[in-house]
């Protein structure tokens, strides 16, 4: 990234700072809301500022996010950076305020806006999908009664390290595997062993499905359609809210409760949502102990393929 927004103000990267006593840094008070651009403008994004605006009000943080005003930093952004497409990230930090913890309301909100290059995102994410691990790292339960998409994100960072750890194990023994296959067989085409990229699923202390790293969950059982409720302590996904209002409109039965890993395992079909990188299928289930299953036929069901397609003619995709 060039240039960051920074109170409204494209700014250089290496020239974008804040205060050290700003509370977002110091106490990770503050807020952000992540999407993506379709055709240069930001996808659903009065529904994220809703989210945004709501959750700055629960945390005495004086900010009403403007759609308008948003909309065309994002365009002024996208240009300085050179990109016709992009990932955002808006963040409302705390602001400045005292060492200690206060009781007061904010005063002077802290508003930085991200962009960058959408992440390349192969075709085939979405025909053979996402090998989903069962973390070990719990779901922590939220500060407030609703998740919040606050900036208290350790939970997600020690989960993210945990996978990274099982992708490399992954890699380097796909690789042996093909080492392997050449060697039995010199004469013979090698074997083609996909590698998928992966998401991990945080639990929650009770052992209840909670939530990927980055997104929300989904799965299908005799085509109806299940979902971790909110009471698990999940973010409450813009994608996710989508997916069930397609679900409602396609006439396709839904319920949200409290389910189980051992649940995934008879599913025929699973997906993970989040605002960037849409509806994604779940092919592979693997367990830290090196159990693992395909799930349906290994690559997105009929359902998934459904729900993607009504999602993306909806957005704008």
């Amino acid at each position: 990234m060039k240039y960051i927004g920074v109170n409204g103000v494209p700014t250089p990267s290496a020239e974008a700072v804040i205060s050290v006593m700003d509370h977002g840094f110091m106490y990770g008070m503050g807020l952000f809301e992540t999407f993506r651009t379709y055709g240069g403008e930001p996808g659903l994004l009065d529904r994220h500022l809703k989210r945004l605006n709501e959750g700055c009000r629960t945390l005495g943080i004086p900010y009403e996010a403007d759609a308008e005003r948003i909309r065309k930093e994002v365009t002024e952004l996208l240009v300085l950076n050179g990109l016709s497409e992009g990932y955002v990230r808006l963040t409302v930090s705390a602001g400045e305020g005292p060492l200690g913890l206060t009781t007061e309301d904010y005063i002077k909100p802290t508003v930085i806006l991200y962009v960058k290059p959408l992440p390349p995102m192969d075709f085939s994410l979405y025909t053979q999908g996402k090998r989903l691990w069962r973390l070990r790292t719990p779901r922590n339960t939220p500060e407030s009664e609703v998740r919040l998409k606050s900036l208290h994100y350790m939970n997600n960072l020690l989960a993210r390290r945990e996978l990274a750890v099982y992708e490399q194990d992954t890699k380097q023994h796909t690789k042996q595997q093909k080492g392997e296959a050449k060697l039995s067989a010199p004469s013979q085409p090698s074997v083609s062993l996909a590698y998928l990229p992966s998401e991990g699923m945080l639990l929650t202390a009770e052992g209840h499905l909670a939530e990927g790293i980055a997104s929300n969950l989904f799965f299908a059982e005799q085509g109806r359609l299940y979902t971790p409720e909110i009471g698990t302590g999940i973010l409450p996904g813009i994608t996710r809210a989508i997916v069930m209002e397609l679900a409602a409109r396609c006439g396709l039965s839904l319920e949200e409760g409290r389910y189980p890993w051992d649940r995934l395992w008879t599913a025929d079909e699973i997906f993970v949502t989040n605002s960037v990188q849409e509806l994604v299928p779940v092919t592979q289930l693997a367990e830290p102990d090196g159990k693992c299953a395909v799930v349906g036929e290994g690559e997105i069901g009929p359902l998934t393929k459904q729900l993607l397609y009504f999602y993306r003619e909806s957005v704008g995709s």
